[in-house]
């Protein structure tokens, strides 16, 4: 038997009480957050009010110097189309024997999903002693905060990511500077099917008391 429960559980700190239910609805939101892929998100997206709030999640995430090494780019609905053609072009630039078929559903990803945005982080800006790994992380933990505010909604959501990221054609596209990279797209919509959810990993699965053995 595993002993982090008990470890963790022994001699608990006194906390203050939270507000009544604020816990409960934390821990129902986390349990239950899912991917649902992009092509089962449909419209109705969120609001204006409903999108403001999600985006607004993302700045209580961790920022060592509040150097905000991170952005999200809303692809807008006359933006779409563009970005069809850049997906286009990056997998024909992988593949220049790509069939009509292929190229139809590379075309096709840039129309699914009412919300779609472009996570990028910076790896310049601010202090330069903030490295890469937790610059990342940091936008790591704002788009979590999102998705869960998204879920917070009743709204289903989605990364994604793919070779087409670090294409020129993209880059360009999204104007970014040298120092910024794409990271994924998050995708945001109302759900129109989901798959069973999956099997979370049980702790001792990922975690280890530090001087015990591996079981």
């Amino acid at each position: 038997m595993s002993t982090i429960p008990a470890l963790l559980t022994a001699n608990p700190p006194a906390r203050e009480t939270g507000h009544r239910g604020t816990d409960a609805l934390a821990a129902e939101l986390m349990r239950t957050r899912q991917t649902v892929l992009p092509k089962r998100l449909v419209a109705p997206g969120p609001d204006a009010l409903e999108l403001e709030a999600i985006l607004e999640a993302a700045a209580s995430a961790p920022d060592h110097g509040q150097i905000l090494p991170w952005r999200f780019v809303i692809v807008p609905a006359h933006g779409r189309e563009a970005l069809a053609q850049v997906f286009v072009q990056a997998l024909l630039e992988r593949d220049a024997s790509a069939t009509a078929e292929q190229q139809a559903q590379a075309h096709e990803k840039a129309h699914r999903s009412p919300l779609l945005m472009l996570v990028v982080v910076d790896a310049q800006r601010g202090d330069a002693s903030v490295d890469w790994n937790e610059r990342v992380l940091s936008a790591g933990c704002a788009v979590q905060n999102l998705l869960l505010m998204a879920t917070a909604l009743g709204y289903g959501s989605a990364l994604t990511s793919g070779k087409a990221l670090k294409s020129e054609p993209l880059r360009r596209l999204f104007e970014l500077q040298a120092a910024e990279q794409a990271l994924c797209f998050i995708s945001v919509g109302s759900v129109l099917s989901r798959k069973p959810a999956r099997a979370r990993p049980a702790v001792a699965d990922y975690v280890r008391i530090l001087g015990e053995p591996a079981p």
